[in-house]
C-alpha cells in the first residue's frame, strides 16, 4: 500500500484490510480515536509499538510519559510537528 492510499483510507469506516496493528493504531489516531489507537499499542512489547506509544503520549501532551516511551523505542522526542511524525510513522510501517 502507498502512503496516499493509506491517507485515502481515512474516509472509510475501518482501517485497510491486512493493515498491521501499527498501521491500525495510526489509522484510528488519524480518525481522532486516540483511545482505540492507545488500546491497540499499549501492551505490545516491541520498539515499534513503543515509538507509536511515545507519539500518542506526545500528542496527548504527556511529555514525561512520551519521553519514557521514546527511550523504550531507542529514539528521542522529535522537534517536528505531530503531523510530520504521524506521516513518518505511517511511511515506516507501510
Amino acid at each position: 500500500m502507498e502512503f496516499v492510499a493509506f491517507q485515502e483510507s481515512l474516509s472509510e469506516p475501518m482501517p485497510p484490510a491486512g493493515a498491521s496493528v501499527y498501521l491500525q493504531a495510526l489509522w484510528h489516531d488519524a480518525q481522532g480515536n486516540w483511545e482505540r489507537a492507545h488500546e491497540l499499542i499499549q501492551d505490545l512489547p516491541d520498539a515499534n509499538a513503543a515509538w507509536i506509544h511515545a507519539y500518542l503520549h506526545r500528542q496527548e501532551g504527556d511529555l514525561w510519559n512520551a519521553d519514557y516511551w521514546y527511550r523504550r523505542a531507542g529514539k528521542k522526542r522529535p522537534a517536528n510537528t505531530l503531523q510530520q511524525e504521524w506521516e513518518q510513522l505511517v511511511q515506516v510501517f507501510l
